[in-house]
């Protein structure tokens, strides 16, 4: 329950950077190229026939020669940055399969390090502070971003707390990816059920998904540990363009907590809370070329299925509807707030340069370009006392609990609530008590 500084608001088009990836062409000979930067730059260009020859311009677009830390510093640093000052947040990644979304975000799991503590001995050049010292060149954005929230942190005398999820998202049901793990990562054996559950919260948190766990982590090693268990269990298999291509949509989110003590003329705590979704989109794709069979082919119906109500929201948003089908998949209603709500949002797009993938590439390219036209409007959330949440959450529950009496009291009367209305209040008045509970405590 956190207040927002509307004195801030202003509309902002969503940030959209291009990476591109390198790779051996194949089959016959083509006039047709995929001109990029080799580093950093803003413009892709196509040359060939007049059927496909044309140009885009972003936010950045980076070369075949960049590294994790290129854009980490250009990319990630700044919405960390917004994330500490209390800002929702949301990076996602999206382009066809094989072209290294999961690598962006990810990175190679078996080289990314964990290290004991957060701190540095000495600071490096440049904004990503641990990457030159502690961590391999290959670590994606999500390690990048633990060690860089958990370096800012320490410095700062505040109290902190950091809390981690992980959710995937197959063949349209929820699993959580981190339930059945300690804090570390390690397992206990429970297997996670799947199918969890979407609602509206009807309250600040916005689009809630019931039942997923939000695990306390104290150090970057703790969370960036969890985020490799949790990225052991997703769902992958062989098409012919990725050998180990992502058959989900990923949501790994880093919920950051800041209190400082005692900084009011009544001696009260002041708090700030902001959140970060980093989402690794399973890879769109033409399943005649993918090779995708049977199970492999269901999958990626589905995923393209979703990949779709996403360009529908986009083009809903871009054009003004009054209509969005957010709902439409639950992917959409998950980043319902990323996309046209008050959440600073930014879109990798990965490309190929191979020549083969050209209608692919294209494809995604024209998809980005139609999200620079989303507006949201970032609110951060403002500083609130600790008296003010409690009290917002107590009256939260009297209006739930006035909803389940009147749901009650109409039961004979032809007034009807669905039973999934009825639990969901219930789970709300539920959550909201032991919420409230926690604060005063505090």
């Amino acid at each position: 329950m956190v207040r927002h500084n509307a004195s801030h608001e202003k509309d902002t088009n969503i940030q959209v950077v291009v990476r591109c990836r390198e790779a051996p062409t194949r089959g016959a000979k083509s006039n047709t190229s995929v001109i990029v930067p080799p580093v950093f730059g803003q413009d892709v260009k196509i040359t060939g026939s007049p059927s496909v020859a044309r140009s885009f311009h972003f936010d950045g677009v980076f070369g075949p020669k960049a590294s994790q830390e290129n854009i980490y510093d250009k990319v990630v640093s700044p919405i960390l940055n917004e994330v500490m000052q209390g800002f929702n947040c949301t990076l996602f990644a999206y382009g066809q399969t094989g072209t290294g979304k999961t690598y962006t975000m990810e990175g190679d799991l078996d080289s990314t390090t964990t290290p004991a503590v957060s701190r540095v001995p000495t600071p490096t050049v440049g904004n990503d502070l641990l990457s030159s010292a502690r961590m391999s060149p290959q670590a994606g954005m999500i390690p990048r971003t633990l060690h860089n929230l958990f370096y800012a942190l320490d410095k700062q005398s505040a109290e902190y707390y950091v809390h981690v999820s992980y959710v995937e998202l197959y063949n349209e049901e929820l699993r959580d990816l981190l339930a059945g793990t300690d804090h570390a990562g390690e397992s206990n054996g429970f297997v996670p059920s799947g199918n969890l559950r979407v609602y509206e919260s009807g309250t600040d948190k916005g689009v809630v998904i019931q039942g997923l766990e939000e695990k306390l982590v104290t150090s970057a090693k703790d969370a960036v540990a969890l985020m490799q268990a949790g990225a052991m269990r997703r769902k992958v298999a062989a098409t012919r363009c990725n050998d180990t291509s992502s058959r989900s949509h990923a949501i790994f989110t880093i919920t950051v907590f800041v209190r400082e003590r005692a900084v009011t003329v009544d001696g009260e705590d002041v708090s700030k809370l902001g959140k970060l979704n980093l989402v690794d989109l399973a890879g769109s794709e033409n399943i005649g070329r993918s090779g995708a069979q049977n199970v492999r082919a269901r999958e990626a119906g589905s995923i393209n299925k979703s990949l779709l109500v996403l360009g529908r929201v986009i083009n809903a948003l871009v054009e003004k509807a009054t209509f969005v089908p957010y709902r439409d998949s639950k992917l959409t209603h998950i980043i319902k707030d990323s996309l046209g709500g008050r959440t600073r949002t930014c879109m990798i797009a990965t490309i190929s340069n191979a020549v083969d993938h050209i209608e692919e590439t294209v494809k995604t390219l024209q998809y980005a370009s139609q999200a620079k036209g989303i507006r949201n409007r970032p609110v951060a959330n403002k500083m609130v006392l600790k008296s003010e949440i409690v009290h917002d959450l107590q009256q939260h529950i009297e209006r739930l609990n006035r909803d389940l009496e009147a749901a009650r009291d109409n039961a004979g009367t032809g007034f009807y609530v669905s039973k999934d209305t009825y639990e969901e209040l219930t789970t709300q008045a539920k959550a909201s008590r032991e919420v409230a509970e926690e604060w005063k405590q505090r």
